[in-house]
């Protein structure tokens, strides 16, 4: 097994005296795609929150590598190379596409916004960002804005706004909400891309067993804020405590 690129250890946030996430210790490796799954207020996205940092830990912490996150803004945890696509997308509406993903580039870069700059990086930047257009088949709608796209092409344009950024940790919130049949498996395609790098680590929040079955290499189920199973997606939607607090007797039913 590879080193872990990121672990939270003993992870926990409490809201009052509620405890949304307890405790929660798990280690990330390269080359894997993690599905969280668990039922409604299982602690979920209080977890991936916790770890883009949207949220800050009461106590435990998150470390990539040897760097420890846990008090860090989700600004430096992005250019620590942790990625975080929303379950609502998350653009620059006005702008176009292909200048939403050169803003993304531009920041990866730390480029800024210095107002004075050679002309040829402006050229290096959009070259860079119409790469990104190409691999996310966004390069016929470029010079749209962001607002005019369908749902679909949003979601995609965010993959290839995360993807322009380059990060070693890339986090779904449900990725396909909201889309249409038609949609899904593009952005799913995107996915699976990124997880055929043997370098990435994938974590996805997701209740859509069909999408989880097509991509989990690994599946931990939260439930009331605590790691409840971590495994291989068959062994874990096999076990009968799982079973019977999220997947029910019949899997094919939550789908």
């Amino acid at each position: 097994m590879s080193t872990p690129s990121l672990i939270t250890r003993d992870l926990t946030i409490r809201f009052g005296g509620h405890v949304a996430v307890n405790q929660v210790s798990c280690a990330f490796h390269p080359g894997e795609l993690t599905v969280i799954v668990g039922p409604n207020g299982a602690g979920k996205t209080t977890y991936f929150n916790l770890i883009s940092g949207q949220l800050t830990a009461t106590s435990g912490k998150v470390l990539k590598g040897e760097v420890d996150l846990t008090r860090m803004p989700p600004s430096a945890r992005a250019r620590q190379g942790v990625g975080r696509a929303f379950q609502l997308t998350n653009l620059f509406p006005q702008l176009s596409v292909l200048e939403n993903i050169r803003l993304a580039v531009q920041a990866r870069e730390g480029d800024g916004w210095r107002l004075l700059r050679p002309v040829y990086r402006f050229t290096k930047l959009t070259q860079d960002a119409e790469h990104y257009l190409e691999a996310t088949r966004l390069s016929r709608v470029a010079h749209l804005p962001a607002a005019a796209l369908p749902h679909g092409d949003q979601r995609k344009l965010e993959v290839a706004l995360l993807m322009a950024m380059e990060p070693d940790i890339y986090m779904f919130d449900e990725p396909t909400a909201g889309m249409s049949l038609d949609h899904a498996p593009d952005v799913l395609e995107l996915i699976a891309q990124i997880k055929s790098d043997p370098s990435k680590t994938v974590l996805l929040v997701e209740h859509k067993m069909d999408v989880v079955r097509a991509l989990a290499d690994r599946i931990i189920v939260l439930h009331n804020g605590e790691l409840l199973a971590d495994g291989a997606p068959t062994e874990v939607m096999e076990s009968q405590i799982v079973r019977d607090v999220y997947l029910g007797t019949a899997t094919e039913e939550t789908a």
